[in-house]
């Protein structure tokens, strides 16, 4: 059939908008490189098929490079630890906090190299520890200091990005780290654990991930949040299900080593060490313990000077209103 051309116009505008519509919704997403079941849903294009949305993965080696990127505008969605977190809820930056990615446990660590001297904790005085700045592993550093009655400015603390861990480990230019894989990794083939971010949970310093979203875009796209969170979710529940049978699909370790790092033998130990929250905990974690867990955090990072001032209510940066059960 001719169309005449008036009408070709329209088709073409109809065409053009479709277009337009159909990649309005595009988003990037910053994932770090930590070891969790969702890494295989990314690795399936699961949240592709879940938005109906093309998704820019860009990878990120801390909290600190996450929130900035945020704050840009250039990511609309980010993982994060809650140190950052705190940090970026602090500066109020527009973000909303809408799944507990995980709750650390034996995937962050501070380890000593073997030779170091460092048989105890006070033997960390005068040692050089490299952690990067206000991530979960600084903050857990320095809860650990506390708890041993270290000064922290008896300590030498660098900060380096994981990779720049890695390296400068390997070259024996620092003696100890608190960091996650594949940098963890690394420094436990020449090292010891001293302590886990699971142990000082255990003493009163829990520390956790979160998947993060800048506000204007979930106020334009909230079905595309819900959805994000349900496929997260749906992996920690298959994972969950069956945590032996799940590990015994060697393609779901492939996936988690080519987008972690991580070593494949060091995979379960990882997995087993955090916990995985589901939909109905999620419901209650959304809610007063991340706002209590984020003000302590934020009262930590004040009294050890890394934040101003702690907000008298971080509610507006917490929400379980993506949660779909």
């Amino acid at each position: 059939m001719k169309l005449h051309t008036p009408l070709r116009v329209l088709a073409a505008l109809s065409l053009v908008t479709t277009t337009l519509l159909a990649h309005a919704a595009d988003f990037t997403v910053a994932y770090q490189t930590t070891v969790d079941p969702a890494k295989v849903a990314q690795a399936d294009g699961a949240y592709e098929k879940a938005t109906h949305a093309k998704v820019d993965w860009r990878k990120f080696d801390n909290g600190a490079d996450v929130i900035t990127a945020i704050a840009s505008g250039d990511v609309q969605i980010g993982y994060l630890g809650s140190s950052p977190l705190t940090a970026a809820a602090t500066r109020k930056l527009p973000i909303e906090t809408f799944l507990i990615a995980t709750q650390i446990g034996a995937s962050e660590a501070l380890v000593v190299r073997n030779g170091s001297g460092i048989n105890s904790p006070q033997d960390l005085i005068g040692k050089k520890v490299a952690v990067p700045f206000v991530s979960t592993g600084h903050y857990s550093l320095l809860a650990a200091l506390k708890h041993w009655n270290i000064d922290p400015s008896k300590v030498q603390i660098l900060n380096l990005a994981p990779p720049a861990i890695a390296a400068a480990w390997k070259r024996g230019d620092i003696d100890a780290t608190y960091v996650w894989d594949p940098a963890l990794g690394v420094a436990k083939e020449t090292g010891k654990v001293l302590i886990t971010s699971g142990d000082l949970a255990k003493l009163g310093a829990p520390t956790f991930d979160a998947w993060i979203v800048r506000k204007d875009f979930a106020a334009k796209h909230p079905e595309i949040v819900s959805a994000f969170a349900k496929v997260t979710l749906d992996a920690y529940a298959d994972y969950r299900k069956d945590p032996t049978a799940w590990l015994a699909n060697s393609g779901n370790v492939d996936k988690l080593v080519k987008l972690s790092g991580a070593k494949p033998a060091d995979i379960p130990v990882l997995l087993q060490g955090n916990a995985y929250p589901l939909a109905a905990d999620q419901v209650v974690a959304l809610g007063a313990p991340t706002i209590d867990a984020v003000t302590k955090t934020a009262a930590f990072l004040k009294e050890q000077g890394k934040v101003d001032a702690v907000l008298a209510d971080y509610s507006p940066y917490v929400s379980a209103k993506f949660i779909t059960q």
